[in-house]
């Protein structure tokens, strides 16, 4: 067979394109009233279409364009300073309860993701670790953790592996960001709540910005400085870790750190921080981000395994809206704050943090402020869930399930 024509296209491209993409969703939310309805991130619907295009024309005319993602990886380091540079220790006291109760939650749907993953494999009369694979590892993960333990398994013999790593992480992006607003919307309306549209204290929207003063230029170049330290800090913190003491850490946990440690240092010294313009940041980094990541999937990648796929996507999906339904909500309070921890928790769970994030902001946009929900789901997410993730797969692969597969 032969090999497609690869359309590489350059970074200013991807991020034209990606512009355009976010334009699209914009217009296709003003439109179509379900988008509306049930806050779906615009990034995410221009995203699919971009994607369902870029597929169409490989199965036509045998083209492949390739994205230069490079910025991409940058725009999720500016986005996690941004969520660092907002995130004050006096705050995270206020929500020390229920940061612990969601990573509680999280540690238990781990498992249970996990144990779903590996009875949809076995169903199949497939080996356990496509189970994993199809659980926390892709799922929860994401690609990076899909890459990796794909990898991994693929070289131990299971075939397919990485592919089908990659397939449920693409699957699990878009349905992050499909299912946390209709969680969200639900929750709200059956319990009559609202969140508070004075309190925008915690990473407010450009929408938001309006109680707490305008974005001027001379903010924007103290945020854009502050913001270049996180990175460049983050990096060097990174690297010092993984050669001193073998701790590889993701580029964007230790950018977060690093604003931490500056938002609450300027907190000490009792001067503020630019609100609105780091809003703003945020905000826009966060769009290209998921826009740049929904119109770069290869869908066509997807159409070999797609029956066994479609069932284990209707599986985790299932089980995510009943365990953010019937575990998060009830234990986090049953109020705006938990029905918005909800829809980000159904982001993150399924997908990737930034899809949870975007699920709030696409909430909180409409029916008010939550800041317990983005000081708690950037944390669980970011930090705690990776750890959580590793251990419990190490366990898994420990028990004799797995030990006498290999045997």
């Amino acid at each position: 067979m032969d090999e497609p024509t690869l359309i590489a296209v350059d970074t200013s491209w991807t991020v034209i394109v990606a512009i355009v993409v976010l334009y699209l969703g914009q217009a296709l939310t003003r439109r179509i009233r379900f988008l509306r309805e049930f806050n779906i991130p615009e990034a995410v619907s221009g995203g699919l279409i971009c994607s369902l295009i870029v597929a169409i024309l490989f199965k036509t005319t045998d083209k492949q364009i390739d994205f230069n993602l490079e910025l991409r990886d940058v725009l999720l380091l500016v986005f996690f300073s941004t969520i660092g540079l907002s995130a004050k220790f006096k705050t995270l006291l206020r929500g020390g309860k229920a940061l612990a109760i969601l990573v509680g939650c999280a540690v238990g749907f781990l498992i249970l993701q996990d144990i779903a993953g590996i009875a949809v494999a076995m169903s199949f009369g497939g080996h356990p670790a496509y189970g994993l694979l199809a659980g926390s590892i892709a799922f929860a993960g994401g690609h990076g953790s899909a890459i990796s333990y794909g990898q991994l398994a693929a070289d131990q013999g299971l075939p397919g592996a990485l592919e089908i790593g990659l397939a449920c992480a693409t699957f699990g992006l878009v349905a992050g960001g499909l299912i946390g607003g209709p969680i969200a919307r639900r929750l709200i309306v059956k319990h009559n709540l609202s969140g508070d549209v004075t309190m925008q204290e915690f990473v407010p929207g450009p929408e938001e910005t309006h109680g707490i003063g305008h974005v001027t230029l001379n903010g924007m170049i103290d945020s854009v400085f502050v913001l270049a330290i996180c990175i460049a800090a983050g990096a060097v913190v990174n690297d010092w870790l993984g050669q001193r003491w073998s701790v590889p850490l993701p580029g964007f946990l230790t950018a977060m750190f690093v604003g931490i440690v500056i938002s609450n240092g300027f907190d000490l010294a009792n001067r503020e921080l630019d609100k609105p313009s780091i809003s703003l940041c945020s905000d826009v980094s966060l769009q290209l981000f998921l826009a740049m990541s929904l119109m770069s999937l290869q869908l066509w990648a997807l159409q070999g395994a797609l029956g066994v796929l479609l069932v284990v996507l209707i599986v985790q999906i299932t089980l995510m809206a009943v365990v953010a339904l019937y575990i998060v909500f009830p234990l986090m309070g049953k109020d705006y704050d938990a029905a918005v921890i909800a829809a980000g928790f159904s982001g993150l769970g399924l997908g990737a943090t930034p899809v949870g994030i975007a699920n709030m902001h696409a909430v909180t946009e409409k029916y008010g402020a939550s800041q317990t929900a983005f000081l708690t789901i950037p944390l669980v997410g970011a930090f705690f869930l990776d750890i959580a993730n590793a251990a419990i797969i190490q366990g898994f692969l420990a028990t004799p399930l797995f030990t006498n597969a290999a045997g």
